[in-house]
């Protein structure tokens, strides 16, 4: 079945993280994504232990899936000039160039839109470009540095030693917030058949990601403490049972006189520190101090019999590893095989979402580079002869 998103097209001069997940989404859903690299590749195709053929490491594998490579020099004007015919035909253009770089390609929005009115043209980089942060490249760990989340780590682990996450957090929630973005203006443009500019930039954007919650008491006063309380008490962690580690999360009044019920001292809720879910939130790192205390006393399996039975939210602690044989994971076939023309059977990620009537899919491979460049130039009239001067000046490279 086609997905919901077939029939659209765009043009992806995206690479690393951000903008592939972003537009790998997108691809998921049925649109013809058609990846432009340089002569030396996207450069995640070389992080990690590769396959069976050099530049395909593993994260290249996931987030480039769905798509159609094309290998272009765009120094060269000649491939330029067969990049804007490809663009003439697409319903959007996106990138991850910094806006000066993108500017000396001659790819700026002013430059597409001359080629394509109608276009939806997206750039995902660090900052807005017209603010003071403009020109300064961005990478997740600065960005995280940057926003606040790798202090609020620290805090919250009681060390105030900030540290990252152990994931690629900016980048991930920036692609989900660029396909998402690209994905309303192509609505507008639906409806008006108007184009636009887009911009996503990764620092305002993870900033008010982060205040979803953190912004806390500044939303009523210039003085009030920015940082949501429950996340930083020092006791919100795993706890350590008597034969490993598992999350206890006691939240409404229900799921903590069931809790304290379970345990034998349904006398706490009657202190007034505790006996209403404003005053446990303002005495959050007691309710868990109280909790980690009482969790040693019993196995994993004991605590989720009795919290579930309890209706008390409640998970062990899993190691990645473990999520392969999860029995739900495994009854989701959310791994499977697919057999990939260059590196044999490979393992994927299926998509996570369900739809009735459009279901995203994975249905191609992730290319090898330059992969699709001739199919490509082709389809827009630019002939054999054209392309195969184009391949001899290293201007397009296919394998």
């Amino acid at each position: 079945m086609a997905g919901a998103l077939h029939g659209i097209r765009i043009v992806d001069l995206t690479n690393i993280i951000l903008g592939p997940y972003g537009t790998m989404l997108l691809a998921d859903q049925g649109a013809e994504i058609i990846k432009v690299e340089a002569p030396e590749g996207d450069a995640v195709r070389h992080i990690g232990k590769p396959g069976k053929t050099p530049g395909m490491g593993p994260t290249y594998m996931y987030v480039n899936r769905n798509k159609r490579s094309l290998c272009l020099d765009l120094k060269n004007k000649d491939a330029r000039a067969a990049l804007l015919k490809v663009v003439a035909t697409a319903d959007a253009f996106v990138h991850a160039l910094r806006p000066q770089a993108i500017e000396g390609l001659g790819l700026d929005y002013e430059d597409i839109r001359k080629i394509k009115p109608d276009i939806v043209y997206a750039g995902a980089y660090g900052f807005s470009a017209d603010g003071p942060y403009g020109k300064l490249p961005a990478y997740d760990d600065a960005i995280q540095a940057r926003f606040g989340i790798a202090d609020l780590m620290g805090k919250a682990a009681g060390d105030d030693v900030p540290r990252y996450p152990p994931t690629i957090l900016a980048d991930k929630t920036c692609g989900l917030t660029f396909a998402f973005t690209v994905l309303s203006a192509l609505m507008h443009r639906q409806r008006t058949g108007e184009g636009q500019f887009v911009e996503v930039p990764m620092f305002e954007t993870m900033t008010a990601w982060l205040m979803v919650e953190h912004l806390w008491e500044r939303t009523f006063d210039d003085e009030g403490q920015v940082g949501y309380s429950r996340l930083l008490a020092k006791t919100r962690k795993p706890f350590r049972t008597l034969d490993g580690w598992m999350a206890i999360l006691p939240y409404n009044d229900k799921h903590w006189r069931n809790f304290f019920e379970i345990v034998g001292r349904p006398e706490v809720l009657q202190d007034p520190r505790y006996a209403t879910l404003n005053a446990r939130s303002l005495h959050i790192g007691d309710m868990y101090a109280m909790v980690e205390a009482l969790a040693p006393t019993k196995t994993t399996s004991e605590w989720v019999v009795l919290l579930d039975k309890g209706q008390i939210p409640n998970a062990p602690v899993l190691r990645a590893d473990d999520l392969f044989e999860d029995p739900h994971l495994v009854w989701r076939q959310l791994f499977k095989k697919y057999p990939h023309p260059s590196e044999g059977e490979v393992t994927m990620v299926e998509p996570p979402m369900r739809m009735s009537k459009t279901p995203p899919a994975i249905r191609t491979m992730a290319p090898l580079m330059g992969a699709d460049s001739r199919a490509v130039l082709s389809e827009v009239g630019i002939s054999a002869c054209e392309i195969d001067a184009l391949k001899k000046s290293g201007a397009m490279i296919e394998p």
